[in-house]
Order: structure tokens, then sequence, then C-alpha cells
């Protein structure tokens, strides 16, 4: 293939060889999926519906939960399609729209995690001004900050490779369009643009890694002087999960883009794809929900009306019983 213009479809990498393995694939990704979007979904549901949530706290949240089941569902269910269909195949199309969303989400959901950063350090290290600097019209402000990032973040690097021709063939070495795998197929010097572009991207990363790391070291402090151990306590349990999610995203994203060409290899870079792409949406929920009693509370009283509301479904009515007869 010359160029770009000649590429209708791209061939993404199989997760089988043989028709078991992949319907094997099919089911497990199923049921991963349907966790992502149980565990994503209650959490949305609970913090929409429960007033006692309503706090910029639990609204950071929900937006997380969004970009999770938005992330998820731009990867997994094409990649399950492919198994279950014995195919490879993505249009051109498709790959663009597949790339641009997914880079989207997961930039705009580490600029959420880094004003979710802002607010622990608000509440914690300065708490009188909580309600001044952390108002409804801020949050959103804020949260739409994030989005309006991601976007911005995805259209500059979707534009950009995909303006790049390609002429090393139309086969990605992982199972979703992955930009760094589409600029291997490149073979023009204008890929001096895109690592302008990563440069960017890269100072606009650390410099969010520097806010959140500084944010955390004012907390510790904080909370290490207060005189109430049941203080500390508190404190702790709403800033370990946040920090078990953006050491998780860090660690996950930051190994798979910058790890050494000496180590990698298509195995490791599928697994690693999966543990930063598929295993944060699935466990944030699980995360976020361990330590944080109100938010348990609110979910289990979710699933107990719901399990309640479908008994009752069940059940005859007293006017329509034949035991009223």
């Amino acid at each position: 293939m010359s160029n770009s213009s000649s590429i209708t479809h791209f061939l993404l990498l199989a997760f089988a060889d043989t028709r078991e393995l992949q319907l094997l694939h099919f089911w497990l990704s199923l049921a991963i999926y349907l966790a992502a979007l149980l565990g994503n979904g209650l959490i949305i549901t609970a913090i929409a519906c429960d007033h006692r949530l309503h706090a910029p706290m639990y609204f950071f949240l929900l937006n997380l939960s969004l970009l999770d089941l938005g992330s998820i569902s731009t990867t997994l269910p094409k990649s399950m399609a492919n198994s279950l269909w014995d195919t490879r195949d993505i249009s051109y199309t498709g790959c663009a729209a597949q790339a641009f969303l997914f880079v989207f989400l997961m930039s705009a959901e580490f600029f959420l995690l880094t004003v979710m950063a802002y607010d622990r350090y608000v509440a914690i290290c300065t708490p009188l001004h909580y309600g001044t600097l952390l108002g409804n019209r801020a949050c959103a402000h804020m949260a739409a900050a994030a989005w309006a990032g991601g976007f911005l973040h995805a259209l500059l690097h979707t534009a950009s490779t995909f303006s790049l021709p390609l002429c090393h063939g139309n086969a990605l070495g992982q199972f979703f369009c992955e930009i760094p795998q589409i600029l291997k197929l490149s073979c023009s010097d204008t890929y001096l643009r895109e690592v302008g572009i990563l440069v960017v991207s890269a100072c606009l990363v650390f410099g969010c890694f520097v806010f959140i790391l500084f944010s955390y070291v004012q907390i510790f402090r904080a909370v290490l002087r207060l005189p109430s151990e049941q203080g500390r306590h508190k404190a702790f349990s709403t800033c370990l999960p946040h920090l078990a999610v953006v050491s998780l995203y860090i660690g996950t994203g930051t190994f798979a883009y910058l790890k050494p060409p000496s180590i990698s290899s298509p195995s490791l870079d599928l697994v690693v794809a999966v543990l930063y792409s598929v295993v944060p949406p699935v466990v944030n929920p699980l995360i976020y929900s361990m330590r944080n009693q109100e938010l348990k509370d609110a979910v289990g009283k979710l699933i107990n009306g719901c399990f309640s509301g479908a008994r009752n479904c069940l059940l005859p009515s007293p006017q329509h019983s034949e035991w009223n007869s």
C-alpha cells in the first residue's frame, strides 16, 4: 500500500487463533464488560438519586464513572465482535473514530483525576473555604474543562496521526486502534510533527502529575497533624481510593508508552494495553466503594430497592389475589 488514501480498513490484533479460544475470549470479555457496566452504572445511579451524595467529590466521581463507561465501551465491544465473528477488520473511519474517542476519554479522565486531587486538597487543607472554592458553578466549570481538554487533545492527536501517509501495510499490533501502533505504519518524515505533539502532551501530563503529587504531599502533612484518630481515618478514607486510581492509571499508562524498546513484544504490549484500557473501568467502582461508607450505603440502598421492586412485581397484588375471593 503506497499511502493512507488506498487503505480502506485496518486489521486488529487477534487474541487467539483457534475458534475455541476466540469464543472463550468473547465470553470472558463479555463478563468483564458487564461487570464494568454494572459497577459504574450503580455508582452513577446512586449518586444521581441520593441527595446525600450531591457533593463535589461525588459529582466528580459520577463524571469519572461516565468516562470509564465510555472508554471501555470504545474498545472492548469491537474486540468481542471480532472474536465472535472470527474477523480482524475495522474500517478506516471506524479506526479513526475509535482512536479519537479513546484518547478523548482517557485524557479527560486524567484531567478529571487532577481536578479530584484539587477537591481533596481544598477539603482537607482549607476546609473553611471549601464551599467558596468548590461551589456548584465552579465544579461544573472544572468538570467541563476536563472534558473539553480531553476533546481538544484527542482532536489534535487524531488529526495529526491520520493525516500521515501510511505505507507499511494495515495490520495493527493491538486489539484496538492505538495511535502509537498507527504511527508504526507511517513512512513519512512528517512523523516529527506527531513527535512534537507527543512532547507537548508529555509536558501537560507531567504538569498534572506534579500538581497531583504536590496536592497529596500537602494533604498527608495536614492529615498527620489532625489530633483525632477518627478524623485521620475519615480523611484517609476519602483520599486513598483516589490515590489508588491515580496510581493505577499513571502506572499502567506510563509503562505502556515509555517502556524501553528492548523489552517490547507483541504479548507484553497486549497485556499492558489491557491493564490500562480495560482494568481501570472495572476496578475503579470497587476501589471507590471499598472505603467510602456513604457510597456503600447508597449503593446498598439502591440494590435493595431494586430487589424489593422486582419482588413486588412478581408477587400478586392483594386486590387480585385468589385468597381474597
